[in-house]
């Protein structure tokens, strides 16, 4: 089972920046995708972005222009690079690895882990 450990996260203030990392237990070939979610407060997880084995990448709306994902297959390792933070990201942000097809993003990993926090205030 693929084990994920997120880091980069932290306090920042509106329009800062921030590049979450996501490093995995073992080589990711073999493996289609790989995706970021957030966690708001109160609030149920939110899919943001993903990057899928043909170097494809998508990305929701409310993020579009100010998130890139990106992954570095030697250091088995995904990133998320973030621009121009607003309040409304501040979350915890977990990577997850899978397939994507025209039915979404699937994971195939082995769960949740921590996450990494993201906190954007004045």
């Amino acid at each position: 089972q693929v084990q994920l450990v997120e880091s980069g996260g932290g306090l920042v203030q509106p329009g800062g920046s921030l590049r979450l990392s996501c490093a995995a237990s073992g080589s990711i070939f073999g493996i289609n995708a790989m995706a970021w979610y957030r966690q708001a407060p109160g609030k149920q997880r939110e899919l943001v972005a993903v990057s899928t084995s043909g170097d494809l990448t998508i990305y929701a709306d409310s993020v579009k222009g100010r998130f890139t994902i990106s992954r570095d297959n030697a250091k088995n390792t995904v990133y998320l690079q973030i621009y121009s933070l607003k309040p409304e990201d501040t979350a915890v942000y977990y990577c997850r690895s899978g397939r994507y097809s025209n039915w979404g993003f699937t994971p195939t990993d082995s769960g949740w882990g921590q996450g990494t926090q993201v906190t954007v205030s004045s």
